[in-house]
């Protein structure tokens, strides 16, 4: 165990590296750059373009008239060496990105993971029930619920969820805090009232996995519910219920357990338009802002984190597997 960890640590790695060297060359491959996007606000709102001296002069200033090598090279260092990001340049006052990471970060991570129980809590139980009654009503209203939750799109189904509450219960469900608790330190309360908060985007952000995970969840189990295992474990007088859970259920589920790679990422990147809608602090809309105002350093760092959620959330799929199915090892071979 020791062994495999510390071999796809170094793997980690290096696929860290590579991923930095590349978010960087994306975010400098459209044309212009930060100084560009400053010039043109500048011109609209003053009425007047910055000589070419003052921008050369800019340009110096943020290091945008080095070669792309070392202002890559001057990122990464800081970064491995001394744990510094760098500096946002799209504040009104130079922010460092260290805390901009430090405030958005672990709200970012905690709605994502919050999500995905939440999805694998409503996903897992619905899935073994609509494929345990094929062709039932409870089997055509939960397929039926499931093809809804993929088409609506998630900002629509928040703005309904805003309307309602507000009309209704006369609550407001946007940000993650209330009032009270917007700029108090962190305590039992502040938490509670985060969890309070993160149900609706929770709701919202996990309808169209949830829907999807359902449909997974039956055609999976049913593909396993009448294979030989299954079949003599019930010859062998097992309860139903008990043969269902212990076999074909834990086979049923590797899907569940290896797409956290591909969900922590997805859940940050794809709420961008849901975050602003819900006016959430995570980093979707940091994320969009930072490319929209070519602000390489931010951009790269955040694509960067996304980077290692993928690698990390890829690492426990593979560590869970072992777990939920006997029939994976480290070595590859069979038990």
């Amino acid at each position: 165990m020791g062994a495999y960890i510390a071999r796809r640590t170094l793997l980690a790695a290096l696929t860290l590296t590579f991923i930095s060297m590349f978010s960087f060359l994306i975010v400098k491959l459209p044309a212009g750059d930060y100084v560009d996007q400053m010039v043109y606000h500048q011109g609209q709102m003053r009425g007047r373009a910055l000589s070419i001296a003052e921008e050369a002069e800019l340009r110096e200033f943020y290091g945008l008239n080095r070669g792309a090598f070392t202002q890559y090279w001057g990122w990464i260092s800081g970064i491995v060496l001394r744990g510094d990001f760098g500096t946002s340049w799209n504040q009104d006052t130079q922010v460092d990105i260290t805390r901009i990471v430090h405030e958005r970060l672990g709200v970012t991570i905690a709605l994502s993971v919050f999500t995905i129980v939440l999805t694998w809590i409503l996903a897992i139980p619905i899935g073994i029930y609509s494929a345990m009654r094929q062709h039932s009503v409870g089997d055509y209203a939960f397929t039926f619920l499931g093809f809804t939750g993929l088409a609506v799109p998630d900002f629509l189904l928040g703005l309904l969820l805003m309307y309602l509450f507000l009309a209704y219960f006369h609550q407001s469900v946007g940000g993650l805090f209330s009032g009270e608790y917007q700029t108090a330190p962190w305590s039992f309360g502040k938490v509670l009232d985060l969890l309070q908060h993160l149900i609706i985007p929770a709701i919202v952000l996990g309808t169209a996995g949830t829907a999807g995970l359902i449909r997974t969840m039956r055609n999976n189990l049913l593909d396993e519910l009448y294979k030989p295992y299954v079949v003599a474990a019930r010859a062998k007088g097992q309860a139903n219920w008990k043969v269902i859970v212990k076999y074909p259920v834990r086979v049923a589920i590797n899907p569940f357990v290896s797409s956290i790679g591909s969900m922590l990422p997805g859940l940050v990147g794809g709420s961008v338009i849901v975050s602003i809608v819900l006016s959430l602090p995570t980093l979707g809309p940091t994320l969009y802002d930072a490319l929209r105002l070519q602000d390489q350093f931010l951009a790269g760092t955040i694509i960067l984190l996304l980077a290692a959620l993928t690698v990390v959330g890829v690492l426990i799929s593979d560590l869970l597997l072992m777990v939920v199915d006997p029939r994976i090892s480290l070595t590859g071979s069979k038990r």
